[in-house]
């Protein structure tokens, strides 16, 4: 009677350590889910969502592009939080190459990967050769806290028609005025 129930108080005390494990790892792949949350939303939170809507020197305008000034459309890009399914009135439509870059910002802080988008002229001394992946730049453009001056890598080019746009994110929050930039692919007329 005495080995049966030191049998089963074993066995209670190997569960209860099994149970403990699998919560502590249940607890950490949550505190690390929490902390990449909290960097995305760092990252977003330093955005300049809205622009005084001035133009880089030398971007031109696009003659007769998809979406015409004035008109809506839906965005499909998640850039920041509740932009996907926005709806988007168009400020303006400009024909250039956007760039996906990486980039540690000049007030320091954890690196920025894969930004979406800066443009060309956005880039000091671009000159108008699209720019390979790999290559070192310095921006100029300021989407976002320390990126104007910080030193970066291109990540991508898209040879594009770029729009500025103003919507009211669906997750509620203020209106984003001349947001800058969306790619041609992430509008959708529905």
């Amino acid at each position: 009677m005495k080995s049966k129930r030191l049998v089963i108080g074993f066995v209670a005390f190997v569960l209860m350590l099994m149970l403990t494990a699998c919560a502590n790892n249940s607890n950490e792949k949550n505190l690390d889910e929490n902390k990449n949350m909290d960097h995305k939303s760092m990252n977003m939170d330093h955005m300049n969502h809205s622009s005084s809507g001035e133009i880089p020197k030398g971007l031109k305008g696009k003659n007769d592009p998809t979406y015409k000034v004035g008109s809506q459309a839906i965005i499909k890009a998640d850039h920041m939080q509740g932009m996907n399914d926005a709806k988007a009135t168009i400020v303006g439509a400009y024909d250039t190459t956007a760039y996906a870059v990486s980039y540690t910002p000049t007030t320091g802080g954890e690196k920025v990967n894969n930004h979406r988008w800066v443009i060309q002229e956005e880039i000091k001394n671009a000159a108008s050769d699209i720019l390979k992946p790999g290559t070192e730049v310095i921006l100029e453009a300021d989407h976002m806290e320390g990126m104007k001056g910080a030193t970066g890598k291109i990540d991508s080019a898209e040879q594009t028609t770029v729009y500025m746009i103003d919507y009211t994110p669906v997750n509620g929050g203020d209106k984003v005025k001349n947001h800058k930039w969306v790619t041609e692919s992430e509008l959708s007329t529905k």
